[in-house]
């Protein structure tokens, strides 16, 4: 993980994921712990924010086609 103020990636860097991305609730009309997207497929980061209680940086990426899902850095590289 990175430093506060030293992020990993930036709004509009192409990444890919890294792991299969698991459904953890957040996805209603998708199976309950499924994989949502499997590793290797890329994407744009279009919003960085700080989760306020683990104190780490979460990345809004679109996947295309209206998935947005927010990553850990752990989960994703850039192209």
């Amino acid at each position: 993980m990175s430093e506060l103020g030293f992020l990993k990636y930036r709004r509009g860097q192409r990444v890919k994921t890294t792991v299969d991305i698991i459904n953890d609730g957040s996805f209603p009309n998708a199976e309950p712990d499924g994989v949502l997207l499997g590793a290797g497929v890329a994407g744009e980061i279009i919003r960085v924010a700080i989760h306020t209680d683990a104190n780490v940086p979460i990345y809004t990426v679109d996947f295309g086609e209206r998935l947005l899902i927010g990553c850990l850095e752990e989960e994703i590289t850039g192209l």
